[in-house]
């Protein structure tokens, strides 16, 4: 995802009038922008940076999802409505099945050791932003058994 093509999307959201979508966009071309200043390249945004802000905030989406209490389903369904449009822009991440492979076929060394430190540090070098880090962690686990 490039960030002219998350900023077009926040001008059609606009243009839309669905105020709800274009905020949710906002949040994450604010992000985007914040993250590129951070790191001193403001005019020429990679794509990777962009992708690392989205997956961030996916996750802090989910993480609100989750610690939201019941009672207050007016901001559930606030969270639930930003973690679809954020969805929309996110990475497609690997899935379990994908993810085995990719260890079984690249770390069959490391995962000799049985040494889950050493196996998921060589991993998640490997996989950042390509799959949810919890879910490596499971099959990681699956595989030192």
């Amino acid at each position: 995802m490039t960030a002219e093509k998350l900023q077009k999307a926040m001008i059609d959201a606009m243009k839309a009038h669905d105020a709800q979508r274009k905020e949710a966009i906002s949040l994450l071309v604010a992000a985007v922008k914040k993250t590129a200043i951070d790191a001193g390249t403001r005019d020429n945004i990679p794509e990777e940076m962009v992708d690392q802000v989205i997956l961030k905030e996916l996750k802090a989406t989910k993480e609100q999802i989750e610690t939201c209490p019941a009672s207050r389903q007016d901001l559930l369904e606030q969270y639930r409505f930003k973690l679809s449009v954020v969805e929309e822009f996110a990475p497609k991440q690997l899935g379990a099945d994908e993810i085995e492979k990719i260890i079984t076929e690249k770390f069959a060394d490391v995962i000799a050791t049985k040494n889950r430190g050493l196996i998921m540090k060589n991993v998640m070098a490997e996989l950042k932003g390509k799959a949810d880090g919890k879910l490596i962690s499971e099959v990681v686990a699956k595989l030192c058994k």
